[in-house]
């Protein structure tokens, strides 16, 4: 939220605006005083790295009723504030929204009582309200990510990532419950981020009977040897009949029916402690640029909107059609509609809960289509985290669609020297939090071994390939599709990924790598502070 702050405060100071701190959200508002005070730039030096929100936040009864927004109408006129830039959840974007509804009557009836003058009433006629989604949850409809999720989201994984070290020592398996009471986000993606074995999440309740088909499951991956089970679990997950699977519950299933030594771990308001992250400050230092572009652009006709994020842009939408839209995803999965509630989350959520189910459970090698189609996986340049995560998706998907997934060692040096192997649905299993590259991975590119390369390929019978890397992939597969014409054995399907921490190739907004090199170098910076 700071990184908000400071992006409002000093791109309103920029366009030459006023800019005030309202400390302590509504209650604030309402109490006037010194809770209102103007800001410099230097007030907002050096709050970037510094979790929470430095202007403070409370719940306030008083701005629910109207004789509390009078109050907070009269204390904003008093400083000519007529431009408002909200940071919360929905709760508090309807308020201000109402807020704002209600502004021109809260002047009039200020007037009458003689508070303000009647030209106050003429000259601050109007109130515009601009806001940002601040919420660990993710949980607003209409944008991809709100404001403090990615730190979040950090924090969980670098619980999983610690408690993943004991689990395999002692054969355990752990239950973390995260947070999540209305909206499963952080458990969905933690799940997904750290190859979690099941998710509850409230979106998407469990079939009947799924204690015997979790049980299975986890059976099944302790049978190719993993040494531990990885249960996540949003605090207000549920069954298909709206009833509570709480973590606990979770716990005591796996002991009685399969006797493993199981563990919870609550992570609670750990969750929402900590520095920011490194997509957080990016992310809310261009919706904070962003909100004040929307307030100077506003007329008394512009409703009241809310900056979102949608792909990779900062978008503005109207801001009760996303509160109702966020509203009706309760109201459908009281009613159990929970397709429904998925898609109302939007097409990230539902993404990301397609590719966990896709990644996380194999079907029946009878169920599987057979298409005789073998593809090859290589990394190419220098490692970058993510590259690991990307192989598991890559083979796990193939071999669901029916395909013969083969892994290429040390890009195409190793190629060319025969290093290739077929690679089943278990090899891949925990790549996805382990860093660099278990396939190794060299900067050799193709052109002088292009012979041995085509003579493996039509060993193997290879007839796909696909490269993640950064440049020097791209330029790998450019010297391939451009010797087609001496070798028949590179005419097919080429794909390239991109992976590089430098984040500087083109065609896509973020590479592999980028986002841990980012917060790699957050951390470092804040040791030197």
């Amino acid at each position: 939220m700071n990184a908000a702050v400071r992006a409002v405060v000093r791109m309103g100071i920029y366009v030459e605006a006023k800019v005030y701190f309202i400390y302590e959200g509504y209650q604030g508002m309402v109490d006037g005083g010194n809770n209102i005070v103007e800001v410099s730039w230097e007030s907002v030096s050096s709050i970037l790295q510094v979790g929470g929100t430095v202007i403070g936040s409370a719940r306030c009864k008083a701005f629910r009723n109207r004789e509390g927004r009078l109050k907070a109408a009269s204390n904003l006129i008093q400083r000519g504030i007529t431009n408002l830039c909200v940071i919360g959840g929905d709760g508090s974007l309807t308020g201000a929204n109402l807020f704002r509804e209600e502004w021109s009557g809260l002047l009039e009836e200020l007037a009458q009582s003689g508070k303000i003058e009647e030209e106050a009433v003429k000259k601050y006629a109007y109130l515009n309200i601009v806001g940002m989604v601040g919420s660990i949850d993710n949980d607003f409809c209409g944008t991809d990510m709100t404001i403090g999720t990615d730190s979040a989201l950090h924090r969980i994984i670098e619980v999983v990532d610690a408690i993943m070290t004991t689990a395999q020592s002692h054969q355990r398996t752990f239950v973390l419950e995260v947070m999540g009471r209305h909206c499963g986000y952080l458990a969905l993606v933690s799940a997904l981020a750290c190859g979690a074995d099941w998710v509850f999440i409230p979106e998407y309740p469990p079939e009947e009977g799924w204690e015997d088909q979790m049980c299975v499951k986890l059976c099944e991956n302790r049978a190719r040897k993993k040494r531990l089970n990885i249960i996540i679990v949003a605090e207000g997950a549920i069954d298909c009949h709206n009833e509570a699977i709480t973590s606990e519950k979770v716990k005591d299933l796996v002991v009685l029916q399969l006797g493993f030594d199981t563990r919870v771990t609550i992570l609670g308001h750990v969750q929402r402690g900590g520095t920011p992250s490194a997509f957080d400050r990016i992310l809310a230092s261009r919706m904070g640029v962003e909100a004040v572009l929307a307030l100077l652009e506003a007329t008394p006709d512009t409703p009241a909107c809310v900056v979102s994020l949608s792909g990779n842009q900062a978008v503005r939408l109207p801001l009760m059609e996303c509160v109702q839209m966020t509203q009706e995803v309760q109201k459908a999965m009281d009613e159990r509609k929970f397709c429904e509630a998925v898609r109302l989350r939007g097409r990230s959520f539902e993404n990301n809960l397609n590719t966990y189910k896709l990644l996380s459970h194999r079907r029946p090698d009878a169920e599987l289509p057979k298409t005789n189609f073998n593809v090859a996986v290589l990394n190419v340049g220098a490692p970058a985290a993510g590259m690991n995560a990307a192989v598991r998706s890559a083979v796990r998907v193939g071999i669901t669609e029916g395909h013969n997934m083969f892994a290429v060692i040390d890009g195409f040096e190793g190629f060319s020297r025969g290093q290739i192997k077929e690679i089943s649905w278990g090899d891949v299993g925990g790549w996805t939090g382990q860093g660099g590259s278990l396939l190794g991975t060299k900067r050799t590119l193709p052109a002088k071994y292009l012979e041995k390369i085509a003579d493996q390929m039509r060993a193997n019978n290879i007839n796909a390939l696909m490269v993640i890397g950064g440049f020097e992939a791209y330029e790998s597969c450019l010297q391939l599709a451009e010797a087609r014409a001496r070798f028949e054995e590179f005419c097919i399907p080429i794909c390239v990924l991109p992976a590089t921490i430098s984040n500087n190739v083109p065609g896509t907004d973020f590479s592999i790598g980028a986002d841990t090199a980012l917060n790699a170098i957050v951390e470092v910076r804040l040791h030197i502070l």
